[in-house]
């Protein structure tokens, strides 16, 4: 039992990084407090950008080009998002595009795959955001996410030099980094990677075309949750898949709760702020916690200057459509799974008969 204690409360990867958790508090404080006293939805997309950077550890070898990579990619992300909210065409493309590059990146272990699901949830936030607020430039809405990636840099070198640490340390090997991720795929039976990126890229086209189509306010309530669902493990159990359905419904419920309880920008920004340090410090090593953590995090900021927490059933049932639509694909793949095994399994009976007379 001592055991089973320990295992479950470590959780998250070695011991708490309290200096990459200040970071991000520091981080995203100084855009959230802004957007606070001037109500600009520009610093809203700052915080996002900050709390997008702040994902990557300083202090690890590579964490300076993976802040980099993160801040660069994730601006691209959100200002795509926001710019095909108004192109039903577009929005399905791309969505399904996001979807088979989360899948593809998975590939190649849980740190590709950790990067992929920080792009796909910066598109959903940046096609939710459209016509919320008075920005209605993508390349400003990706210039200002870049800006507060920025600011978290600056905070990130300062934590590297009371280290003692290079400012920018050396390049990996690209053949070295190729090699590795080669290894990294070899693991998944690649039948099993087709069948999951087919899901990935269908679920994410529907939620993408459904978010635009019915006109959704506040659209990545559903995209979220058709993307955190999609994520968790099934391991081709329909039991397994209705609980993660259901626990996805359940946070999305619990948050969704919390900003009705508050309908106070300033409550939600100083309840915010803590959620984030702990968060941070306690990054879960799992990809699929990962994944959970991450997303609860993002709403919570794309929401933390909302006024219309009022509209609490606006919120909710987009996320009920979101568990609906990720359930309804999880049902999909798993027929055409066993679709696929009764096919394999067919031509190998007549042999077996042959052989037994």
């Amino acid at each position: 039992m001592k055991h089973l204690l320990q295992q479950s409360l470590r959780w998250h990867a070695g011991p708490p990084a309290w200096g990459p958790a200040v970071v991000a508090g520091f981080g995203c404080a100084l855009p959230l407090l802004l957007g606070l006293f001037s109500s600009h939805p520009g610093f809203l997309w700052a915080s996002v950008g900050a709390f997008q950077a702040a994902q990557a550890n300083p202090l690890h070898r590579f964490g300076m080009l993976r802040m980099l990579l993160l801040t660069g990619l994730g601006a691209c992300s959100a200002g795509l998002g926001f710019w095909s909210a108004s192109h039903p065409l577009i929005s399905l493309g791309l969505f399904a595009a996001f979807g088979l590059l989360l899948a593809w990146l998975q590939r190649f272990g849980s740190e590709a795959g950790k990067l992929g699901i920080g792009l796909a949830v910066c598109l959903c936030l940046g096609q939710g955001q459209y016509g919320l607020g008075s920005l209605n430039n993508p390349q400003a809405i990706a210039m200002l996410f870049i800006l507060g990636g920025l600011w978290v840099m600056l905070l990130a070198f300062g934590l590297r030099g009371m280290h003692g640490l290079r400012m920018w340390p050396y390049m990996p090997r690209f053949i070295s980094l190729l090699k590795v991720l080669k290894r990294h795929a070899r693991r998944l039976p690649r039948r099993q990677w087709r069948l999951h990126a087919l899901g990935c890229t269908l679920a994410f086209a529907l939620a993408g075309l459904v978010v635009n189509l019915a006109g959704l306010q506040r659209g990545y309530w559903l995209t979220l949750t058709v993307v955190t669902t999609l994520q968790l493990e099934f391991q081709g159990s329909l039991v397994r898949a209705l609980q993660s359905s259901l626990a996805s419904l359940a946070a999305a419920g619990l948050l969704i709760l919390m900003g009705h309880s508050l309908q106070s920008p300033a409550l939600m920004v100083a309840t915010l702020l803590p959620l984030i340090a702990l968060s941070r410090a306690l990054q879960a090593n799992h990809y699929g916690l990962f994944v959970l953590q991450t997303t609860l995090c993002f709403v919570l900021l794309a929401e933390s200057l909302a006024q219309d927490w009022h509209l609490a059933q606006v919120r909710l049932l987009n996320a009920l459509i979101g568990v609906v639509l990720a359930l309804f694909v999880a049902l999909l793949m798993h027929g055409l799974q066993q679709l696929l095994e009764a096919r394999s399994k067919a031509p190998t009976a007549p042999q077996e008969q042959q052989k037994s007379d």
